[in-house]
């Protein structure tokens, strides 16, 4: 899982960070001072920690963004104000946590959410979805596979698109291509693609829910029967 804490309070952000990663150590934590910190971070949340009252978009704010590109989310309000409750609601906040709380309840709280996450489709057959590590700039992103769209390179620069925005890093094509698996397809030299996201096509161009890819005249024939078989075993 990857869970985000998000809270102005440095004394809150890492009270909750020893608590998470003593349950879930093996998995992801991320820190964020304020909503804005959080939305501008390309990865995609599995479980998030809101605090309400913050500077620049507050939390109810930050939750709603987060629900236009994650439904499946699992929001977690942690807050000394009761006055918002019912607008959680409206977010499908998990749950709303009222500070000060014993470890006890805390714990409760995460395990029914880590419980939600693998039951809203996240988890499949008792293991995490597959995900590559991508090293961009000076961060190391996991990018889920099933969530890229199409994959380009300019210049040894590789642009992952993904349904949640667009990642950058040096590589080469055919190491990601061998990562993704067999649901993709390199129909040019340049381009990668993943059949789930395929609209529609003709022999020099394939239209994808997020842009489009080109594809080689040599490879039109190939392509098309890989594609009916994809959509065969679908």
């Amino acid at each position: 899982m990857r869970i985000a804490i998000c809270d102005d309070e440095k004394e809150i952000r890492d009270m909750l960070s020893v608590k998470v990663k003593k349950m879930y150590p093996e998995d992801e934590v991320s820190l964020y001072t304020s909503g804005d910190e959080l939305l501008n971070d390309d990865r995609r949340m599995d479980i998030c920690l809101l605090d309400i009252r913050m500077n620049g978009k507050n939390g109810m704010e930050t939750a709603r963004e987060i629900r236009k590109i994650n439904k499946k989310a699992v929001l977690i309000f942690v807050t000394a104000y009761n006055d918002y409750v019912f607008e959680a609601f409206d977010v499908g906040a998990f749950n709303y946590l009222l500070k000060p709380f014993d470890d006890e309840k805390f714990e409760k709280v995460m395990e029914n959410a880590a419980k939600q996450y693998e039951e809203s489709g996240n988890v499949t057959k008792g293991r995490e979805q597959e995900y590559i590590m991508v090293r961009s700039g000076k961060s190391s992103i996991r990018v889920l596979i099933e969530d890229i769209v199409f994959a380009e390179i300019f210049n040894r620069i590789i642009v992952i698109h993904t349904l949640n925005g667009d990642i950058k890093y040096y590589g080469r094509l055919s190491e990601l291509e061998k990562a993704a698996g067999k649901d993709f397809y390199r129909p040019h030299r340049a381009y990668l693609i993943n059949f789930k996201y395929v609209v529609k096509y003709d022999s020099s161009v394939i239209c994808l829910e997020k842009g489009q890819a080109l594809i080689a005249r040599k490879k039109y024939s190939d392509f098309v029967k890989q594609y009916l078989r994809y959509i065969k075993n679908h």
